[in-house]
């Protein structure tokens, strides 16, 4: 009999006083009760373009019966109406964009009305029961159906599901219409760092199931014996029925493994309710991160009135605390996760799922082995990626309301360079009051706990539930914690938020120094025996801001050395930039601020391995390199009378051996070019998990002969025998680079250079003249400084015309975003960005007393305005016959208040423009900092268009100091034409370090450089990439000592031994012209 629609809804409020989304009691009514994300073939996708209405508050909002007017347009579903054209997005971290008072929301609350209509399918079941089923609604919602208010809900991150069977026409159209809320006081505990976006951003189905018999729910497990050998596959199957059915589950294999079965059972039913089947499995795969080996277990119901089925792919793990560790299988496992937002650059969080599988893609191939989820539960389909290509994988709940902190903390003026532990003292207990410790939220913090419980509890790569995030402690927290023990006790729950994990299966920090962790390591619940009931994880870590993240190599040592360090999760994935096009025809990546929203946090939404159109930064390869699970150390003993080389190879897999991985080996010459003198495989002994063997260095390899004063480097890449679904065969895992002593060095007999006249000195009021063959060297006598370089006719170095000079002693860079929350202002406070120059004195020395060369050297006391210190430089120009050209620098730290470090020490060099490719031996091809070099590799590189990301710049999306190369040998900057190396091409000068004598200890001889278009002030006042203002010139950097990067934009600033302190040192440069 086909069933009718009847009229009838519920009330617009629950509570006549106050509206539903202004109630901390009301977050749910008239839905259905959570379960696990199926959507069954009899459903119909609402996804589109659907009518749109957007009104300034709720009051204004047209009511659902009301015929469209002028002002109705349309709109995209799945997507923000910020995003669209209405109102502007608005970022904040920490503090809210409202005034404080829960559960009370703005007045100003922008209200959006969504309708659409839809046609129930023929072909369906005429009694089935029809359910509206949300994804994603931001942030609140009332949902009527032709007329009748359906229902209400909020959480944003979670899906609701509405039974609108009897307000539905089966046999006509349909209309339904939403009213979607901006702020509700569900934002109070939505409070992620993130954009504020609002609408209908995930999908929206019409779900047909059967309404006398069906699977409601279930709730798959798998448990191993002891031997961790043999499962049994366990399953709690809701169901509703009111008649005699049969209930039966099956296990197979998948399809592409060949779909055999593994075992089945069943029941017979004759009411409904929870129906508990078991199956023992003999030794079954088992699913880890390493190896996701998944079954297809199927559910099915059958009655008299029809049938269902359902399938469910499942894993066989077991998740445990042993010995005080989290272990999968019986095994202690490591993280090596990210944390990761929803998150598109011109969809927000309606993310593609195509976008999401490109993400987790990304993970694998990049060593990432774990995935937190930031801090709300992901779109519903990343579970089963995950689950496919293997992630450990912790869910949190949709709950962080960190901005009472502010509430708290700014009118106690606590200031922010505070200690972190201090300040929660101050702030974190009357912070929690608001919510957290409020029993009135205690039902709007469990709904959110029961949501994600429910939908993804079937999901292997699911280990850990979250309570949330930088949501304080209180009783509510308990509450979720026992919920989630008493529903699902396979699991352990995590939360940093209980710094004594008393609601906690782990304690959980962040942004702590490698210091402080391993105190925490040695100290947190330790008993006084040694032992320890839980381990320590870093929840969040490595702020990987901009140029950055610094620290990784030492904080993978302390968790390589620290068991109980069980690893940890970046911060965080991905640039949360907004693309953004302005009507002066600039466009480019938006952060805070940029669409007038305030207040915001500015860049701080900036902060990701990779950019935000999620493309890797040098962050995420240099995260590959120190994650990689295969470490190589070439070890040199005494045998006898010989050194005998052995190669140390250590897997750090958890579960898995390296039999799946072909390790090559290659030896190179570098020179001014590379030469290949041998390669190979290497055959790998067996090496178990987290084991270590040894094999002898390959026979050719023994007796390397190479000329003098050439490097000769093995380096040896462990790549995929086969592929894999994350990636294809001959995907590099692992690389390891060893540089090798030559046996048998061969001598080079050197030309006999063509005779040269030495050069000339001319000395005029104002300048000093070095004349030779076919050069010209120009000085600025009152100043002390080299202005002009020419060689035939040819500019070889250009003065800068705010200053007339070409090359100066220097110590500034444009700050990274980890430099400007301390260093920066520490520099500025210095003036190290501002100083000056006073020639003290010049000394001339004649090239017949000189070797034939000419020597002029300049004292000049380097010094900012106001203050009283500076360095006091000697600096050292020598002019060969052949007419190349030697700076040797030697600084002094003079003054009575000098500071302690700066961001680095060399030479700033002004070349022509033409000259816009660089070829180098050192680290490459990407850029190096002391603390971020691991993923470069030496060798010949070369690199055409200065600026371009295909060369040296890199495109961050914040403007700020980019594109240091370390270890560098030798780099020849020239105009484009002929070949790599520094033997091809046009005119141009070859950088060499100067002679060992010029180098103090402190500095580095295998130095660095950089060479760009854009100014420091330029770079330093850009707020996105397309304010850079090219220079026309080609400006190049030589170093003989730079800073890190550290993470100090959020977390430890760069470590002390990898800073430039001020004192004295000394290096040089040998410059020489090439091409003219």
């Amino acid at each position: 009999m086909v069933q009718r629609c009847q009229r009838q809804g519920i009330a617009l409020q629950e509570d006549d006083g106050r509206p539903d989304y202004a109630n901390e009691a009301v977050f749910r009514r008239n839905t259905l009760p959570p379960r696990s994300y199926h959507i069954p073939e009899t459903s119909l996708l609402l996804n589109g373009r659907w009518a749109f209405h957007y009104a300034s508050s709720p009051l204004k909002a047209p009511e659902p019966k009301a015929a469209p007017d002028a002002l109705w347009m349309t709109i995209q579903v799945p997507g923000h109406w910020q995003l669209q054209g209405h109102g502007i997005p608005h970022y904040t971290n920490v503090q809210y964009p409202f005034p404080v008072c829960p559960p009370h929301v703005p007045t100003e609350n922008p209200t959006g009305t969504y309708r659409r209509t839809f046609h129930v399918p023929s072909s369906w079941d005429p009694s089935s029961q029809l359910r509206l089923r949300f994804d994603g609604v931001d942030s609140a919602y009332h949902v009527w159906v032709n007329g009748s208010l359906v229902g209400y809900a909020q959480g944003s991150r979670n899906p609701h599901e509405f039974d609108v069977t009897p307000h539905t026409d089966r046999n006509g159209p349909n209309e339904v219409s939403v009213r979607v809320y901006r702020w509700c006081d569900g934002s109070y505990i939505e409070d992620q760092d993130q954009w504020w976006l609002s609408g209908i951003y995930r999908d929206v189905h019409l779900i047909s199931f059967p309404s006398e018999t069906r699977i409601e729910d279930w709730f798959v497990r798998t448990d191993l014996d002891d031997e961790y050998t043999n499962a049994t596959l366990g399953a709690t199957i809701h169901v509703v029925t009111s008649k005699t059915a049969t209930i039966t589950m099956t296990i197979r294999q998948l399809p592409k493994n060949g779909g055999q079965c593994f075992g089945s059972t069943h029941k017979d039913i004759n009411t409904g309710g929870k129906v508990h089947l078991s199956i023992p499995v003999e030794a079954p795969a088992k699913w880890t991160a390493e190896t996701p080996y998944l079954y297809s277990v199927e559910l099915s119901i059958k009655s008299s009135s029809g049938a269902q089925t359902v399938r469910q792919n499942i894993g066989f793990r077991k998740v445990e605390l042993k010995n005080g560790l989290i272990c999968v299988n019986g095994r202690p496992i490591r993280f090596r996760g990210v944390n990761r937002h929803d998150h598109h650059p011109r969809f927000g969080r309606a993310v593609p799922v195509d976008f999401i599988r490109k993400d987790l893609l990304l993970m694998k191939t990049h060593n990432i082995n774990a995935l937190r989820c930031s801090h709300y539960p992901s779109h519903p389909k990343l579970f089963d990626i995950a689950d496919e290509l293997g992630l450990w994988v912790i869910d949190e709940a949709d709950l962080e309301c960190h901005g009472f902190y502010d509430a708290v903390a700014r009118p106690q003026d606590i200031p922010e360079g505070m200690d972190y532990e201090e300040r929660k003292k101050l702030t974190f207990s009357q912070a929690a009051q608001y919510t957290s410790d409020n029993p009135a939220w205690k039902a709007a913090y469990l709904d959110r706990m029961e949501q994600m419980v429910q939908r993804d509890k079937n999901h292997t790569s699911v280990i850990i539930w979250s309570l949330g995030n930088e949501a304080f402690y209180g009783q509510n927290h308990k509450a979720m914690y026992d919920y989630a023990k008493r529903e699902d006790p396979g699991r352990l729950v995590h939360y940093e938020g209980d710094p004594h994990a008393i609601s906690a299966d782990m304690y959980s920090y962040m942004y702590p120094s490698v210091e402080r962790l391993i105190h925490l390591a040695k100290t947190e619940g330790v008993k006084p025996d040694g032992s320890f009931d839980k381990p320590v994880v870093l929840c969040e870590y490595a702020h990987a801001m901009g140029n950055g993240p610094g620290w990784l190599e030492d904080y993978e040592g302390a968790f390589r050395t620290y068991p109980r360090l069980q690893g940890g999760f970046i911060w965080e994935w991905a640039n949360h930039g907004l693309w953004k096009e302005d009507p002066d025809g600039k466009s480019y990546y938006a952060y805070g601020g940029d669409f007038g929203d305030v207040p915001n946090d500015g860049a701080f939404v900036m902060d990701g391995l990779l950019y935000s159109a999620h493309k890797p930064t040098p962050g995420l390869l240099e995260l590959k390199k120190v994650f990689e699970p295969v470490k190589l150390v070439v070890e040199r003993y005494e045998e006898g009378y010989e050194e005998v080389y052995e190669l140390g190879i250590s897997n750090l897999y958890d579960y898995t051996g390296l039999e799946h991985l072909t390790a090559t080996y290659k030896v190179e010459c570098f020179t001014d070019s590379t030469t290949l003198l041998v390669s190979g495989v290497l055959e790998l002994p067996v090496i178990g998990p987290v084991s270590t063997a040894k094999i002898p260095l390959p026979g050719p390899i023994d007796h390397l002969e190479a000329e003098t004063g050439a490097e000769v480097h093995l380096t040896v890449s462990f790549r995929l025998k086969t592929a894999t679904p994350w990636a294809d065969a001959g995907h590099e895992v692992a690389w390891s680079q060893h540089r090798l002593p030559v046996a048998n060095p061969i001598s080079q007999v050197p030309a006999s250079p063509p005779p040269y006249k030495s050069p000339e000195i001319v000395t005029t009021s104002h300048e000093i003249i070095i004349t030779g063959t076919n050069f010209t060297f120009t000085f600025d006598k009152t100043r002390g400084y080299l202005t002009r370089w020419v060689v035939n006719n040819t500019p070889l170095l250009d003065p800068n015309p705010a200053t007339g000079v070409a090359v100066t002693p220097s110590f500034w860079r444009p700050p990274t975003d980890n430099d400007k929350p301390s260093s920066l202002p520490y520099w500025q406070r210095f003036g190290v960005d501002a100083l000056t120059s006073q020639l003290r004195s010049t000394s001339i020395t004649d090239p017949n007393s000189n070797f034939n060369s000419a020597k002029i050297t300049f004292t000049t006391f380097l010094t900012p305005p106001v203050l009283d210190w500076g360095y006091l430089a000697t600096t050292t120009y020598t002019v060969t016959p052949a007419g190349s050209l030697s700076i040797a620098v030697r600084l002094r730290p003079a003054g009575a208040y000098p500071p302690k470090h700066v961001p680095r020490a060399g030479l700033d060099l002004r070349l022509p423009r033409a000259w816009d490719c660089v070829a180098w031996l050192g680290l490459g091809p990407g850029e190096s900092y002391p603390d971020k070099r691991a993923a470069q590799r030496v060798g010949v590189w070369s690199a055409e268009g200065v600026v371009s990301s295909s060369g040296l710049h890199t495109p961050y999306e914040v403007p700020q100091e980019d594109g240091n190369r370390m270890g560098t040998r030798w780099v020849c900057v020239r105009e484009p034409g002929g070949g790599g190396g520094s033997g091809g091409g046009g005119a141009g000068v070859r950088v060499t370090a100067g002679a060992e004598g010029a180098w103090s200890d402190n500095c580095e001889r295998e130095f660095s450089f950089r060479a760009a278009r854009y100014g420091d002030a330029v770079v330093q006042a850009a707020r996105h990439p397309c304010d850079l203002v090219e220079e026309d010139a080609t400006l190049l950097r030589l170093d003989g000592r730079v800073a890190g990067v550290g993470t100090g934009a959020c977390g430890p600033g760069v470590r002390e031994d990898l800073l430039v302190p001020v004192e004295e040192m000394e290096f040089g440069f040998c410059l020489e012209p090439v091409g003219v």
